[in-house]
Parts: structure tokens; C-alpha cells; sequence
């Protein structure tokens, strides 16, 4: 299925690696440059502001109860106010990249124990931890290449991560404990390797295409459904917002339409709404 009656419509350019799309109530985007620095939120009038200066390797955000945002980086961090409070942190792994809350408020995130952008590097699986207070966490598995998105499917008991190394959406089963089991590769992208994702109220999943080009929509059982191109090779990061949950956010690190742009944010309507996301709360 193509994307012939999904139109784009550029919201912002001129960033390097654009991630961690999220809207807030008030129909705000929060996104990162993660290879030059910096979170931004964008108001609805298309004003943009700087939320947290020149700090890099932000490649998930997570909107808090209490106000402010959660990032990731060289440590998990939440921001309210211009005050930060580490909220995780471990010794011996150089970043976090994406990140998710779960039903309870909890923060799911990957850690990253490589640079994918230096030249040469030697890859270093991660691992997934789960945050339930602060300088508290629970590592749920390991052996992941390198950390992209995560999400959940409607009723909880699916959790998807996407592994960018070895083209892989893992699929855990959740038990009613929080325990995950029966890891198994639920897809792996015709183009590209999948990178952040997000579900809709269907339990599809619409994984972003790094050097693929493309979003690509995928049913609970793992075939495509639909591929809605972007006119950008390296697409890195999709999310849901809006009052309807209806508004399909695209971050990139490129815009094949008008090079000089460099990393872009997309907008269009999807035909479901996505899952609402819940609040951190750690």
C-alpha cells in the first residue's frame, strides 16, 4: 500500500540528527538534535524555543507528570524549569539513546555502549533497563546492537524494540508482573534499518527507515501494510500527537528535497490514531 493520499507538510529544518518527537496537551512538539546538540519545542504557531542548550545524544524524550521532560544522553535526566535531577545513570555505559514510559509511569530505555557516527568503532550490544525510581532500575534484557524505539502493543503485553544493527524489531511477551519472555524478531525492514517507532490504536506498528526513506506501517502479525515515503534517506524517528492522536510526526537527518535543510521534521495525518503515550513518573 502507498502513501498517495498522505500529504507532508514541513514543520522545521535545519538541524542535524532531529529526535525524540513527542507532543504535549498543549499540542507543543518536543525534539532533540542529537549530533549538534539541543532539545527545541515548537509551539502550534511555529515558534520555536530552546528547552535544554547544546546537550547531545538526546535520542528519546518523555513528557513527566510533574512538568518538564524526561531525556536521555550521557544520562536519563529530568528537566523542569531549567533544573535538572538525574533520574539513572550506570557507571560503565557512555549513553542512552531511545526511551518509553509504560502504563505506570515507568521509563523504559536502551543503553548504547557505542558511537554509530565515529569511524571504525567497535559495536557493543546494549542493554534494556526499566526506571522505577529514581536510582532505581531493573535491567528486562541484553544483547541489543544498538538501541532504537521502543513501544507497547494496545493491551501491554507486547513490547517492541527496534535493534538498528542488525535490522531487527524484537518482540518480547509481557506478563502481568512486568516480566518479559520468548524473545523473537518480530520484522526486519526491506530498506533500511528500523530506528524509532510507535504504535496506533490498531496494535500497527509504523517503524521510521534509516537510509531507507521511508516509514513503513506494519501489522501485529509483521507484514507491511503501508510505506509512506519521506523525502529523506536517513528517516529517524516517528511519533503520534495532536488532539486526535492523528498526527504522524517524521524527524530526519536529511531532506532529499532541498539538500541544504539538512535534518527535518514532517507532519501528516495518519488514518488511525496513535496510542497515548503515558506520563513519566519516576
Amino acid at each position: 500500500m502507498s502513501n498517495s493520499n498522505m500529504e507532508l507538510e514541513t514543520l522545521a529544518w535545519g538541524y542535524g540528527l532531529v529526535e525524540g518527537p513527542r507532543v504535549d496537551a498543549e499540542n507543543r512538539l518536543y525534539f532533540s538534535d542529537a549530533k549538534l546538540g539541543g532539545v527545541f519545542r515548537r509551539d502550534p504557531d511555529g515558534r520555536i524555543e530552546t528547552v535544554i542548550p547544546k546537550r547531545r545524544g538526546v535520542g528519546g524524550i518523555a513528557l513527566h507528570a510533574d512538568g518538564g521532560i524526561v531525556v536521555s544522553g550521557r544520562n536519563i535526566c529530568h528537566v523542569r524549569d531549567g533544573e535538572s535531577r538525574i533520574v539513572f545513570d550506570v557507571e560503565d555505559a557512555p549513553g542512552f539513546n531511545d526511551l518509553f514510559t509504560d502504563a505506570e509511569g515507568r521509563i523504559l530505555v536502551g543503553s548504547q555502549r557505542f558511537n554509530p557516527f565515529e569511524k571504525d568503532v567497535v559495536a557493543r550490544s546494549g542493554e534494556l533497563y526499566r526506571i522505577e525510581a529514581e536510582g532505581k532500575a531493573e535491567m528486562l534484557y541484553d544483547d541489543v546492537g544498538l538501541t532504537n524505539g521502543i513501544g507497547f502493543s494496545p493491551d501491554g503485553r507486547r513490547l517492541y524494540h527496534s535493534d538498528s544493527t542488525r535490522n531487527q524489531i524484537l518482540l518480547h511477551d509481557v506478563a502481568e508482573d512486568g516480566s518479559v519472555s520468548n524473545r523473537r524478531v518480530f520484522a526486519q525492514l526491506a530498506d533500511g534499518h528500523p530506528d524509532g517507532l510507535a504504535v496506533d490504536e490498531s496494535g500497527c506498528v509504523w517503524a521510521a527507515a534509516y537510509w531507507g526513506g521511508c516509514v513503513t506501517r506494519l501489522t501485529p502479525e509483521g507484514d507491511v501494510d503501508l510505506n509512506l515515503e519521506i523525502p529523506a534517506k536517513t528517516v529517524a524517528s516517528v511519533s503520534f500527537g495532536g488532539p486526535d492522536r492523528r498526527d504522524l510526526y517524521i524527524a530526519t537527518s536529511d531532506n532529499t528535497d532541498d539538500p541544504a535543510r539538512g535534518g527535518t521534521i514532517f507532519r501528516t495525518r495518519a488514518p488511525l490514531p496513535g496510542l497515548e503515550v503515558p506520563l513519566a513518573r519516576v
